[in-house]
C-alpha cells in the first residue's frame, strides 16, 4: 500500500503532484534543490549556477484560461498572456491556497533514487538527499519525478564545423540569455527557429546592428491574437475542431490550416514555409513577420560552417563580421539520480507508458511528471498526469500488466531517436492526450450526457475552449465550481481589457447559440454515420495540430 511519496522538484509539476497526493490521502514530501518554488518560471538574472530559468521578456504562449490548474482559475484581472512574474505569483497563490509549502524541503538535493532489495514485492525506493552538506537516507513507497525537460542545454556544436576551432566571436546557448544589453550594436546570428529563437530574434533586433535567424525547418508563424481579438488557443482548441480533424482527411485539414496561416501573410514569400511540405512546425510570434518585412531580422538557411568571423550557409551565401552566435537549440532531459537500470530505459517520453510510467518496472511506483510536448499547455497536462498517478498510487486507478504497457510503448515509439529541435515536430494533440489520461483517471467529460442534462454547459464544452475546468465536471476530484468557471471563462478573458469601456448595444449571443445547435446536430449526425458504416482501412487518424 502506497503511503509516503517522494516528489522531486517544486516547479509546476512538483506543486500539482504534492496537491494531488494530498487529495488522495497520501503523504508527499517534496525535495527542491533551490530556495523557492516555481522552477523555470522563477526568473534569475544570474547564469552562474546550472538552474535553468526563463528570460526576462518572456510572455506565455498559452492563455491564462487554457493554462491554469483545473480547480484554481487565474485572477480575472490578470491579462490573458502573462509575463513570468505573474505566472510565479499565480504559483505562489496556488501553493498558499492548498497549503503546499509545509510539504516542501527547500535547498535539498536528491542524490540517488534506487530500488530497495525487496522492490519486486514492496515497490519501495531508497532515496538519499543532501541538505547543507548533510546526507539523509529515506524509504518511500513511491516516487514522482517532476524535474521537467528543461534541464540540460542542447548545444550541437559538432553539427556546425568551425564553431570552436575557427570562429573568434562569442557563442552561447539561449539558456544564458537574460536581456539585450550584452548584444547592443552587434551582428548576431540566432540558430534555431523555435519559440525561443523567434522571441530572441525579435527582441535583439531592437538593439543589435543586425540579426540573422537561420533554420532548416519549414515553420508556420502563428499570432496569439486570433479572430475578433480573442486568444488563439481559446478559439482553436475546441472539441468541435478536434472532431472535424478526426472526421476529415488529414490532407484536407492540413490544407485548411495552411490557408488560414497564409491569410495573415504568405509564408512562402517570407522564406518560412511551403504548403507543399508535409514536415513542418509552428511557433507563436506576432512580431517576427514585421521584423522580416522591415529587414531588422534576416532569415537564412542552416549553417554549413563557421570561419573566423563569418557564417557560411548551406545555400552558399556568407554573412561576414558575425559577433555573436546564439544557439536556441533546445534542451535535453536527464535523471542522474535514478539508478542506471531505470535511467537507461528512458530515451524520451515515448519510452514511458502514457509518457509517465516506465513499463519495465515490476511495481508501478515511479512516475515521470511533465516530460511531455503538447500542442497546448504543459502545466495543464502535468496536472492531469499527477491526478492519474496519485489515483494509481492510492489504489483507485489500475494499470494494465507490464506486457501490455510494453506493447503500447513499442507501438507508439518513434523508430529513431530525435534531438530536442526535432521533438518539436512530435508534439501530441492537447485534447487527445488530455482525454486519454482523463479516461484512465475516470474524469473525462461526457458531452452527450451533458447534452441531455445540461444543454448550455454541453454547448460550451463542445464548441467552446477545451479549458482545464472540463476535467473537473465528473469523477474523483470533481469541483463544484467547474460549471461556473466554464460558463464565465470569456468574461475573465475580457475583464483586463475593460480599462476603457466603449458602448456597444449589439448582442450576438442568441445567434451564437443557434449556430452551436445547428453545428452540434451536424456533428452528431456525421458521428453516427461514421460509427454505423465501416471506414476504409487506410484512413489515418489525425488529431488537431493546434
Amino acid at each position: 500500500m502506497v503511503r509516503r511519496v517522494a516528489v522531486i522538484g517544486a516547479g509546476v509539476g512538483g506543486l500539482v503532484s504534492v496537491k494531488c497526493c494530498l487529495d488522495e490521502g497520501l503523504e508527499p514530501i517534496c525535495f527542491e534543490s533551490s530556495e523557492d518554488i516555481g522552477g523555470v518560471w522563477r526568473y534569475t538574472d544570474s547564469t552562474d549556477n546550472s538552474r535553468v530559468s526563463v528570460y526576462d521578456s518572456i510572455i506565455t504562449n498559452t492563455s491564462k484560461e487554457m493554462s491554469c490548474f483545473s480547480d484554481f482559475p487565474y485572477p480575472e484581472d490578470f491579462p490573458s498572456y502573462l509575463p513570468h512574474s505573474l505566472v510565479l505569483e499565480y504559483l505562489r497563490m496556488y501553493a498558499r491556497h492548498f497549503d503546499l509549502l509545509r510539504h516542501i524541503r527547500f535547498q535539498t538535493t536528491v542524490l540517488s533514487v534506487r530500488k530497495r532489495p525487496d522492490f519486486t514485492t514492496s515497490g519501495q525506493w531508497e532515496v538519499v538527499t543532501e541538505t547543507d552538506g548533510v546526507q539523509e537516507f529515506h524509504v518511500f513507497d513511491a516516487v514522482m519525478v517532476c524535474t521537467g525537460h528543461y534541464q540540460e542545454p542542447y548545444l550541437p556544436l559538432a553539427s556546425f564545423p568551425g564553431t570552436e576551432s575557427r570562429f573568434k566571436g562569442q557563442h552561447l546557448h539561449s539558456w544564458k540569455y537574460r536581456d539585450v544589453q550584452a548584444f547592443r550594436g552587434k551582428r548576431v546570428l540566432v540558430v534555431g527557429i523555435g519559440n525561443t529563437g523567434g522571441d530572441l530574434s525579435v527582441e535583439l533586433s531592437r538593439v543589435a546592428a543586425k540579426v540573422f535567424l537561420c533554420t532548416r525547418s519549414n515553420t508556420w508563424v502563428i499570432s496569439r491574437v486570433s479572430d475578433h481579438g480573442f486568444p488563439f488557443d481559446m478559439v482553436s482548441t475546441t472539441r468541435f475542431n478536434h472532431f472535424l480533424d478526426w472526421l476529415l482527411p488529414s490532407a484536407l485539414t492540413r490544407r485548411i490550416k495552411f490557408q488560414k496561416f497564409n491569410s495573415w501573410f504568405n509564408h512562402t514569400n517570407y522564406g518560412l514555409a511551403s504548403s507543399k511540405s508535409s514536415k513542418f512546425k509552428m511557433i507563436i510570434n506576432e512580431e517576427l513577420p514585421f521584423c522580416l518585412l522591415s529587414g531588422t531580422v534576416v532569415l537564412k538557411p542552416n549553417v554549413k560552417e563557421f570561419t573566423e568571423n563569418s557564417a557560411v550557409f548551406e545555400d552558399g551565401t556568407t554573412e561576414e563580421n558575425i559577433d555573436v552566435v546564439l544557439f536556441a537549440t533546445g534542451y535535453n532531459f536527464s535523471f542522474p539520480f535514478l539508478e542506471e537500470s531505470v535511467r537507461s530505459t528512458i530515451d524520451d517520453n515515448r519510452s514511458l507508458y502514457k509518457c509517465i510510467f516506465p513499463p519495465q518496472l515490476e511495481k508501478p511506483t515511479l512516475a515521470i511528471i511533465g516530460l511531455i510536448q503538447l500542442t497546448g499547455s504543459i502545466m495543464v497536462g502535468s496536472e492531469m498526469q499527477a491526478r492519474w498517478v496519485a489515483g494509481v498510487f492510492a489504489g483507485w486507478n489500475k494499470l494494465p500488466p507490464s506486457s501490455r504497457m510494453m506493447a503500447d510503448v513499442l507501438k507508439k515509439k518513434p523508430s529513431v531517436k530525435r534531438n530536442p529541435s526535432e521533438r518539436e515536430n512530435l508534439k501530441m494533440s492537447f485534447i487527445s492526450y488530455m482525454d486519454e489520461i482523463a479516461a484512465c483517471a475516470g474524469v473525462k467529460p461526457r458531452v452527450l450526457r451533458l447534452l441531455l442534462t445540461d444543454p448550455q454547459l454541453a454547448l460550451a464544452v463542445f464548441f467552446g475552449p477545451c479549458s482545464p475546468y472540463q476535467f473537473r465536471l465528473v469523477g474523483r476530484g470533481k469541483w463544484s465550481g467547474a460549471r461556473v468557471a466554464i460558463l464565465t471563462q470569456w468574461q475573465r478573458t475580457l475583464k483586463p481589457l475593460r480599462s476603457r469601456v466603449v458602448d456597444d448595444n449589439s448582442d450576438s449571443s442568441s445567434g451564437w447559440h443557434w449556430m452551436c445547435l445547428l453545428a452540434l446536430s451536424v456533428a452528431l449526425t456525421a458521428g453516427f454515420l461514421f460509427s454505423k458504416y465501416p471506414q476504409p482501412s487506410w484512413r489515418p487518424w489525425a488529431g488537431p495540430q493546434l
